[in-house]
């Protein structure tokens, strides 16, 4: 049968780093919070993370798990579940004083989670370009972020595969950590003279054609296979993908998102928000890489932290609210 469990202050929908931040400012300001999270970090398939201070080079999953300790010891409560809508209810508690937001989410067992506010770390995913043996390869020698990955493949043999304009800014971002760069324009764009030049200056070869699949030898990348045969050579590929979110939850709490748009490449969308993490919905914060695929671990983390503060604040000006009306009443 479904189930209602008891309501909180906070649900944070979304385990990561962003979510896992929220909820430790949260727990540690004695706020009820539950976490819902669906088991599938963005960073899951990489072997190590890096550019993290005092963690460099731990698994993704060592980071998730040490992070969930940490946050239990502040009774956060952390249920493996996966939100399948999320709407907001009239307030129950409007008994109490002024009338605030209250929520309800339901997962896919069939619970039925309530809250007088939410904080959305559902992240997004990447939508690779659709080249067969490419998402296999994906966060081992199939790479997207320069300074997450880029030091581990230093002076080797390096290329970029083109989704389309922006790969011009981060072939010369690769190019800074290795002599042989090549970019492939695929069949997505060409450069025009201006980044013909930079791209030329710095030595980085540009090679046209769609590619077709990927070359490995002892599960290893050796290449990229072309069209008409041809093969190029490289260690590793890197690729700006498209940012795809959750809409099950977005679209379900009608917060407003932003286009996401890259040299006129269509690049995905991320959830609106100040500077707080505030969204265009009154009692959702937002946090992590469903505000922006830019965010690396480091920046989550603190993302989800400001928004758990600020998610706190707005609950205490609530509680003085309901107090001050109790009082005058």
């Amino acid at each position: 049968m479904p189930t209602t469990p008891t309501p909180v202050d906070v649900l944070v929908i979304g385990g990561g780093a962003a979510g896992l931040a929220a909820a430790m400012s949260l727990g540690r300001s004695r706020r009820t919070v539950r976490v819902l999270d669906a088991g599938e970090p963005r960073n899951a398939v990489s072997p190590h993370a890096h550019n993290l201070l005092t963690r460099d080079g731990t698994a993704p999953a060592d980071l998730l798990a040490t992070a969930r300790d940490e946050v239990e010891r502040y009774d956060v409560e952390i249920v493996t579940a996966r939100v399948v809508d999320a709407r907001e209810v009239d307030d129950a508690a409007g008994d109490r004083g002024p009338a605030e937001p209250a929520f309800e989410v339901r997962t896919a067992d069939g619970a039925t989670h309530r809250a007088r506010r939410l904080v959305v770390t559902t992240g997004m995913r990447d939508e690779l370009p659709d080249v067969p043996g490419l998402a296999a390869r994906w966060g081992r020698d199939a790479l997207h972020c320069p300074y997450c990955h880029g030091w581990e493949v230093r002076e080797r043999t390096l290329a970029v595969l083109a989704t389309g304009p922006r790969a011009v800014h981060q072939a010369l971002l690769v190019r800074q950590l290795s002599d042989d760069v090549t970019l492939l324009t695929g069949d997505t764009f060409e450069p025009g003279a201006d980044d013909a030049a930079d791209l030329a200056a710095r030595g980085v070869r540009v090679v046209r054609g769609p590619v077709t699949g990927v070359r490995t030898e002892q599960d290893t990348l050796t290449g990229l296979v072309l069209a008409d045969g041809g093969l190029v050579p490289c260690d590793a590929v890197f690729i700006a993908t498209r940012a795809v979110l959750d809409a099950a939850v977005v679209d379900a709490l009608g917060l407003e998102t932003t286009t996401l748009d890259a040299d006129g490449e269509d690049t995905g969308r991320a959830v609106t928000v100040d500077e707080t993490g505030a969204t265009s919905v009154p009692g959702v914060w937002a946090a992590g890489n469903v505000t922006g695929p830019q965010h690396a671990l480091p920046s989550s983390i603190a993302a989800g932290s400001k928004a758990g503060a600020h998610v706190n604040a707005s609950l205490v000006a609530a509680d003085v609210a309901a107090a001050r009306a109790t009082v005058d009443a």
